[in-house]
């Protein structure tokens, strides 16, 4: 665990360098669940619980119940935020409650989701990385030369509508 910590303070500035987002570990879920449980914040003491609690599934899941990487914990934060989303979008206008609640728990987990890639830097990044598949405009080739860059890093919608428009 100390080599862990001691590679994470090293990489961690070297990430930010590189115009990386914001690094989202399981500790720091974990104290703010902390804070918000000494606060008596129900709302947003339940909106990380949910997230730590999910996140320690697919890590059991996945095999890696110690070592918890911050990609695992960005991809199930981002994974969480759509799945409150579609609550929040399909919840009927005269359940105020609920609504309240969805959105309570959407804005929180959004302050912990890393930031995505817009439009324009993910057409830019695959105009530069991967002019020659492009050139064959063959959105299928592309999107599966594209997907494991960009997991994670951009929405999957942003880049399926560039690349269509890259193949038009």
């Amino acid at each position: 665990m100390i080599v862990f910590c001691m590679e994470y303070a090293i990489l961690k500035p070297l990430y930010y360098k590189l115009g990386g987002t914001k690094i989202m570990t399981m500790e720091t879920l974990q104290k703010d669940m902390i804070a918000a449980m000494k606060a008596k914040d129900k709302g947003r003491k339940d909106a990380i619980s949910s997230l730590v609690s999910a996140v320690k599934k697919v890590a059991i899941d996945e095999g890696c119940r110690d070592n918890i990487a911050e990609e695992l914990v960005d991809r199930v934060i981002l994974k969480e935020m759509k799945t409150v989303k579609e609550q929040v979008d399909s919840c009927p206008a005269d359940r105020t409650d609920l609504l309240e609640e969805y959105q309570l728990r959407y804005d929180v987990i959004k302050e912990y989701a890393p930031s995505l890639m817009s439009e324009e830097e993910v057409k830019a990044l695959i105009l530069e990385q991967f002019a020659d598949v492009v050139a064959s405009k063959n959105k299928g080739m592309i999107m599966k030369n594209v997907m494991p860059v960009l997991k994670g890093k951009a929405d999957g919608k942003v880049i399926n509508q560039v690349v269509a428009s890259l193949c038009e």
